[in-house]
């Protein structure tokens, strides 16, 4: 028989008296960051395998798929990628024929993006199976759990918007608001 072996808090240090202590598994941003990679990484293998774009693509054309045109410093605001992530997509989709560049009528430094009939055939057979994944993980949840989650959700994300505003970070759109895409 193998021997037991000591978990981490038995051969650590303990934390002085009075001081409180993380516990990882139960740390809220831990566990969103952890569930949100999960949920993102199993539709981005659906995803990628059949139609060859990446996550950073597949939020360009969600926020695009809408009909809207918008400049990259858009696309990050409304997806909560960075500026570089955004940019690395917009090249590949520029080659691969997924958007279209334009200047602006009133700032010709302010390029604008829209998807291509292509993109747009993408964005047609993607949506269902987003909408069809985010039906399967939710389904663990009542309808009334469903609701509750999504209101949740939305004042959490309220609520770490004005947190960041007054640290003076950059926040992200509130649910509801053309943040990250459904089903990701």
């Amino acid at each position: 028989m193998p021997p037991a072996r000591r978990s981490r808090a038995s051969s650590s240090t303990p934390a002085p008296a009075g001081q409180p202590v993380l516990h990882l598994t139960r740390f809220l941003p831990y566990r969103l960051s952890v569930l949100a990679n999960t949920v993102s990484h199993t539709l981005a293998k659906l995803y990628e395998k059949r139609f060859g774009i990446t996550i950073p693509e597949w939020r360009v054309i969600a926020v695009l798929g809408g009909g809207e045109t918008l400049s990259a410093g858009e696309i990050a605001q409304r997806t909560a990628m960075d500026k570089v992530q955004v940019s690395r997509a917009i090249s590949r989709m520029l080659d691969s024929g997924l958007i279209l560049r334009e200047s602006g009528d009133t700032d010709r430094r302010k390029a604008l993006l829209t998807l291509t009939p292509k993109a747009m055939e993408i964005y047609g057979e993607i949506v269902p199976l987003a909408l069809t994944y985010q039906a399967e993980v939710t389904d663990a949840l009542s309808i009334e759990e469903q609701a509750l989650l999504d209101q949740l959700l939305s004042k959490l994300q309220l609520r770490a918007d004005q947190l960041a505003a007054a640290r003076g970070a950059a926040g992200t759109p509130a649910a509801g608001t053309e943040g990250r895409p459904a089903g990701e």
